[in-house]
């Protein structure tokens, strides 16, 4: 069979994607990956055909981090946010439109298209056009249940993911009519999300269930449609993994501290904060630099700066593990067994941060309002017994990454040969 994933945003956006088109090749079905111009370079290392998808991710990605950044913490300057807000969408319609084309091409003569959790929109509409099968891959539960929004009751918390699917639809009303004519198809009169579900298309759950308790009851009502198969990732090893590993060898476990690739405002601000907080708490600090430049520092003894490092190898023989809430490696944190602290930046980070105060294995609040004192009062907190025996538990009842590949690549096969049967 022929299948083509269509996935955008940074690398840990596209990695998921990625394990499963490596599973589905394995298995001698034919894949073709679409992804952001500048991270063809990894998939095709990955050895997966590749056609470009979107625009560079680091030409929104700014924007994308000042937008979220001014919201938080200036949000009463409403021109400013305004002018913010509509670059915002144009690159993003610009973005639209760019994947249309792209899909329409790579789309023809498929048997499934698939699209990663960023989106899934413009794919859904070629996917009705060609009248193929689509699934879907969520890192987080982006349909309506009353887990997610932990600040509220599940009934609040279900109503108001309704309501972002609304706006989020009429937001994008402009350019998702132009895309739908130009694909001579009919006005949509629903959101996205809702049509997606009544062509009855699998929505691969790549996270584990565990990570929000009565979910998977919640959902049962979808018959298989909505599988829990883990967080895929291809923890794949690092130039940097053997030198990291003698460094913490020499000493006490460390905390980690990485970024991925939100890169921070201020290197230096954030180094001397770290090797700060962890001087007052005794402890040794690993920070991965990810986009982030921490270049020329003097470091002090107790402070190592690397590059990447293999996610599944370095964090279990860390103390606990301070990001900005990714799902990828929020899901490598908890499968460590270690405690958590997020440091979000964005939106959908700061949800996985509620999560995670929710379990009680770690704890969140959002990097811009993140002071010395603040960092030390968070770590004192989740380094106690109870956040690390939590953690552990957690990590017990988590899948393991060959399993969630396996899972994904299963229920994607299951889902074809059904349809194509149909």
């Amino acid at each position: 069979m022929k299948f083509v994933l269509a996935s955008y945003g940074t690398r840990g956006d596209i990695e998921p994607s990625v394990v499963v088109a490596r599973e589905l090749q394995r298995r001698g079905h034919d894949v073709v990956m679409a992804v952001p111009p500048d991270l063809i370079s990894f998939t095709e290392s990955a050895g997966l055909e590749t056609v470009s998808y979107g625009l560079d991710t680091k030409t929104w990605l700014d924007v994308y981090r000042n937008f979220w950044t001014f919201f938080f913490h200036t949000f009463w300057k409403v021109r400013e946010i305004r002018t913010m807000w509509r670059q915002m969408w144009e690159l993003s319609d610009e973005c639209w439109a760019q994947m249309n084309t792209t899909l329409m091409s790579a789309a023809q003569g498929a048997d499934v298209l698939f699209a990663g959790q960023s989106y899934q929109e413009p794919a859904a509409n070629v996917a009705e056009y060609h009248d193929i099968p689509l699934v879907t891959l969520h890192h987080i539960p982006m349909r309506p249940n009353g887990q997610l929004v932990t600040i509220l009751p599940s009934r609040l918390g279900r109503a108001a993911m309704k309501a972002f699917d609304w706006v989020s639809w009429r937001l994008n009303k402009k350019v998702e009519d132009a895309q739908r004519r130009e694909l001579r198809l009919p006005k949509a009169s629903s959101p996205s999300p809702q049509r997606i579900a009544e062509r009855r298309s699998l929505e691969i759950q790549g996270y584990d269930s565990v990570c929000f308790p009565g979910l998977a009851t919640e959902w049962a009502k979808w018959n298989g449609l909505r599988p829990f198969v883990g967080s895929l990732t291809m923890a794949m090893t690092q130039e940097a993994d053997d030198e990291v590993a003698s460094w913490i060898a020499g000493g006490t476990p460390p905390i980690f501290f990485g970024f991925g690739s939100m890169p921070v405002e201020s290197p230096s601000a954030a180094l001397e904060m770290i090797g700060s907080a962890c001087a007052e708490l005794g402890e040794r600090a690993l920070i991965g630099a990810g986009w982030s430049d921490f270049g020329g520092a003097q470091l002090p003894e107790h402070v190592k700066v690397v590059g990447a490092v293999n996610y599944a190898t370095v964090f279990p023989a860390c103390r606990a593990v301070v990001h900005h809430g990714g799902s990828g490696t929020t899901a490598a944190s908890l499968r460590a067994g270690v405690p958590t602290l997020i440091l979000s930046m964005d939106a959908n980070q700061t949800l996985w941060g509620g999560q995670v105060k929710k379990l009680k294995v770690g704890t969140t609040r959002r990097f811009s309002t993140t002071t010395r004192e603040s960092l030390v009062a968070d770590l004192r907190r989740i380094l106690v017994s109870d956040y690390v025996d939590r953690a552990r538990e957690l990590a017990a009842g988590m899948t393991k990454p060959g399993e969630s590949a396996v899972a994904a690549a299963d229920a994607m096969e299951r889902f074809a040969q059904a349809r194509c049967s149909a």
